[in-house]
């Protein structure tokens, strides 16, 4: 069954883009993590299990080339080794394959229409998404939704093909804001450093916008360019800081609609780049708030040669993230600052925003859903905003979470609001927060090593290891209900109960297979561990290149509180969206029999989790039991804990 696609020609062009998914994984039954050895990612010790620290590694996790999980080109592709060229070709755009990540985003060329030259304000009208304005209605396969009519009429709004980007060489530009989002009434600087004479910025809101994903905004002035120094590197956290000066304010007014944004750097001799920023409403009443996972962005960024992965020997400065650079893990960071660009050779500098996230947004948008955006460090700074949502969604890659978050998330939760995982490996590793220079919560700590961290035996609770480990010792399972297993899935998924409000109308049969859906990181549900015993698993997917391990879609249900549904798999947000208007390296192509279905589920998803305690809708029963109860690996006095 293919899903909806767009055959809407943009600017009188038909635009395309070719897309392949692949990825593989060397046979492994361990809960890996983050690479072979990588620190308290507890390889080695059987699937489901948790462990400490073994204190030696290599960084992998998304970047090693040993990775798996495929985020492009073709079997064996490392989930972040991205293809490195782009091409224009007869008027479409033309570009490197990938499932759920791209190098670069091609443009158009001599023939597509460019921005004007330079429109201060794109639009005047200004959009909410407050629950006020919002109403229960039907979607095309009749599924009642919380509609908002604000976001149907935005979306309304013609897009703007252009907002994709040209490929580029490493400082041609670059540039990041003074945060990571922002209200209207802010001031928001951007520091740029380009060889350009000069440069403006385009603000691309992202959504649907009859398939083509963007509208253009806004439009700065022409700003002279200049090259930025060096970045410093600070020990002995290894920290990678830029000491820039500023190149131009703007301030976010009403003409700035909420949502997601990405800041198009276009210089005088075509460089280009992306500067995300999100344009919160921190007066919402949006029935869902889509979180934004630039912890987990930061985290694997290298920008200066240091992620919280790897880092180079001897103070040395590179800028470029692709696999295969030199670094190593003693030599990574400990701490990292967002007052530095994003890799050029990561999706232009958008990190993981278009491939492990924009999908959700799109169908979202396209739906009209009442929704409203923040970003992980927002939700840090104010968890007690979350009750004013029935949902919160975490995305593709959610790894890095704050006891802010998680608490806030736990609180919210046992008060009725539900939350769904898009992803795996969500909420594994903690972080805290720090201010820089620049403002509050730009740095971002994870020693991963109790015995490095300054604050171990000083504030346990607030020690950057892994979540499962000590002093902390808070597994994910006891607010996600799932536990993250591994890397280098590749493997199907595959229903297990059909008969599941997820998959009401889909047409999926009990045992029926959904092609490569599961890939990447993958979670489950383990017998015998902390955490609910009231789980549902409605999919259960043996994953035979994981040295028999599975990945489970799994949803409970807390007394008179919220529920919380997890996918499984790393793959989920990459595979419910296709568009032929954009580029199949930018958003996925449709696949058969996957696409359909799984747009149909996240309908369902939305309908349950979008309009009320999941508690009263949709209780779950605790069929984990009989999903597990073959392989006899259900152990007595299976604990149910609370966070």
């Amino acid at each position: 069954m293919v899903g909806d696609r767009d055959d809407d020609d943009v600017d009188g062009r038909d635009v395309t883009g070719a897309g392949g998914e692949a990825g593989h994984g060397d046979a492994s039954g361990t809960r890996g993590g983050d690479g072979a050895s990588d620190v308290g990612d507890d390889v080695g010790r059987p699937a489901g299990t948790t462990g400490v620290d073994r204190g030696s590694s290599v960084e992998a996790d998304d970047d090693a080339a040993s990775r798996a999980g495929s985020q492009g080109g073709g079997p064996g592709m490392d989930r972040r080794k991205f293809l490195t060229g782009a091409a224009v070709a007869g008027g479409a755009l033309v570009a490197g394959a990938g499932i759920y990540g791209i190098t670069r985003v091609a443009s158009g060329g001599p023939t597509s229409r460019r921005p004007p030259a330079r429109p201060r304000t794109m639009a005047s009208s200004t959009t909410t998404t407050t629950v006020p304005g919002a109403r229960l209605a039907p979607t095309a396969s009749g599924v009642l939704l919380p509609i908002s009519p604000a976001i149907v009429a935005e979306n309304a709004k013609p897009g703007h093909a252009w907002w994709v980007t040209t490929a580029q060489q490493a400082g041609d530009i670059e540039g990041f804001a003074d945060r990571v989002s922002a209200v209207s009434g802010d001031a928001v600087t951007l520091y740029v450093s380009t060889k350009a004479t000069h440069f403006h910025v385009e603000a691309y809101r992202m959504g649907y916008y009859q398939g083509i994903g963007a509208r253009l905004v806004w439009q700065s002035d022409e700003v002279a360019g200049i090259r930025q120094p060096s970045p410093t590197l600070v020990a002995p956290t290894n920290t990678i800081e830029c000491q820039w000066s500023p190149s131009l304010t703007f301030t976010v007014d009403a003409t700035w609609p909420p949502g997601a944004y990405l800041l198009k750097l276009v210089g005088a001799t075509s460089e280009q780049q992306f500067v995300p920023l999100c344009i919160r409403d921190d007066t919402s009443r949006a029935a869902v708030v889509i979180q934004h996972s630039v912890t987990t962005w930061q985290a694997y960024n290298r920008w200066g040669g240091y992620s919280l992965y790897f880092g180079n020997s001897g103070g040395r400065l590179s800028f470029v993230h692709a696999p295969g650079a030199a670094g190593s893990f003693a030599d990574r960071a400990r701490i990292v600052s967002f007052d530095r660009p994003y890799d050029h050779d990561w999706a232009s500098g958008a990190a993981d925003f278009v491939g492990n996230e924009l999908p959700v947004l799109y169908q979202a948008e396209r739906l009209g859903l009442d929704v409203t955006y923040w970003t992980d460090v927002d939700f840090h700074a104010r968890p007690q905003l979350l009750a004013n949502h029935r949902a919160l969604v975490s995305l593709g890659h959610d790894e890095y979470w704050s006891l802010q978050m998680r608490d806030g998330a736990r609180q919210a939760l046992d008060a009725g609001t539900n939350l769904a995982f898009l992803g795996a490996n969500a909420s594994y590793r903690q972080i805290r927060m720090q201010p820089s220079a620049l403002g509050p919560d730009r740095l971002q700590v994870c020693y991963k090593s109790a015995t490095e961290d300054p604050m171990y035996g000083v504030d346990d609770a607030i020690v950057t290891v892994n979540w499962p480990q000590p002093p902390v010792s808070r597994p994910e399972c006891r607010l996600i209900g799932s536990t993250y297993q591994d890397i280098g899935a590749r493997a199907d998924l595959v229903v297990r109960d059909p008969s599941s409000w997820l998959f009401a109308g889909t047409g999926l049969a009990a045992g029926q297979h959904l092609p490569l859906v599961v890939q990447g990181e993958f979670d489950r549900y383990v017998p015998g561990q902390e955490g609910p015993t009231n789980v549902d698993i409605l999919a259960h997917s043996l994953v035979a290149n994981r040295g028999g391990n599975y990945s489970d879609i799994t949803w409970y249900t807390t007394p008179s509180g919220g529920g919380v549904f997890a996918s499984g798999t790393a793959t989920w947000v990459g595979s419910i969206t296709g568009s032929s208007a954009i580029p199949g390296n930018v958003l996925p192509p449709a696949s058969p029999a996957v696409t359909g279905p799984l747009q149909r589920a996240m309908e369902n998803l939305y309908a349950v989790i979008a309009t009320g305690p999941a508690s009263a809708s949709q209780p779950s029963s605790g069929t984990w039991r009989s999903a597990y109860r073959s392989s006899g690996s259900i152990p007595a006095g299976t604990p149910s804990n609370a966070d």
